[in-house]
């Protein structure tokens, strides 16, 4: 399969998942959904992790992709607090090839390429400030939890079989620690125009040796995403039934105020 039908794939399935998110979540929060005080999306992109202190170590890239909350914390202020969960969200490195517990595959992997992939459940919870002129920076705190598909993936392309190379996947979970804990900061754009979508730039630094045991310098989960922010129910329907809404709910308030009054008289 070429790169392109790769990428193509990759993009009608990100879009079949917002479809069917959209229809999920506006059935749950109806008319809630995407207010003034409330924001919700898919959020998604590319990151490009590493590990601090493990020799040979080289950025690997990655996909990511997960959901967002942006709740204003005042009225009349541009704070909001952005979180979610980053539900497929990778780290890891490209290191050098190791010998395993088996001498049949370390005579067939000792020059093989290998990508220790983390595999995390992530949840960032961020302060972000918006400027007038749609830029918001952000940044907090950001806890993953690490999921049991955690490996090291050694490929070998010299291999001689119908594919051309050959692939082992050693598990590495039990040397590692389950939480993972970091700050995060970011940089961003709110695209008016498109419904209120935006796109960031954010960076990732642990602060917890993600290695059990580890005699040496800490070793620290480090990542750069480039990510797109879409919005679910942002669209003109939405927008109508949310001022509906709003309509409705200042003509109850105005006609509470006005028995309050004749009450009063």
């Amino acid at each position: 399969m070429t790169k392109k039908n790769i990428i193509t794939l990759l993009l009608i399935g990100f879009t079949l998942q917002a479809a069917q998110s959209q229809v999920l979540i506006s059935l749950l929060l109806g008319d809630k959904l995407n207010t003034e005080k409330l924001k919700f999306g898919l959020e998604g992109g590319y990151n490009l992790s590493n590990i601090t202190n493990l020799e040979s170590a080289k950025a690997a890239s990655n996909f990511n992709l997960g959901f967002y909350f942006d709740i204003l914390l005042k009225e009349n202020t541009n704070w909001y607090l952005h979180t979610g969960v980053i539900v497929k969200s990778t780290m890891g490195a490209k290191i050098d090839s190791y010998t395993l517990d088996n001498e049949s595959l370390n005579a067939v992997l000792e020059d093989a390429d290998v990508r220790r992939k983390i595999n995390l459940f992530s949840i960032p919870i961020n302060a972000r400030y918006k400027f007038k002129n749609n830029v918001f920076i952000e940044a907090g705190p950001m806890l993953g939890w690490m999921l049991k598909k955690s490996h090291d993936e050694f490929t070998e392309t010299d291999f001689e079989n119908e594919d051309g190379e050959l692939q082992y996947q050693n598990k590495i979970k039990d040397n590692y620690h389950t939480l993972d804990l970091g700050a995060q900061v970011g940089i961003g754009y709110q695209l008016k125009a498109m419904n209120n979508m935006c796109l960031a730039v954010k960076y990732y630094h642990g602060v917890i040796d993600t290695k059990k045991d580890n005699l040496g310098d800490p070793q620290y989960n480090t990542s750069f995403y480039v990510v797109a922010s879409i919005p679910i129910g942002a669209g003109e329907k939405a927008k109508a039934k949310n001022a509906e809404a709003a309509a409705k709910r200042a003509a109850k308030k105005a006609e509470n105020e006005k028995k309050k009054l004749q009450q009063k008289l």
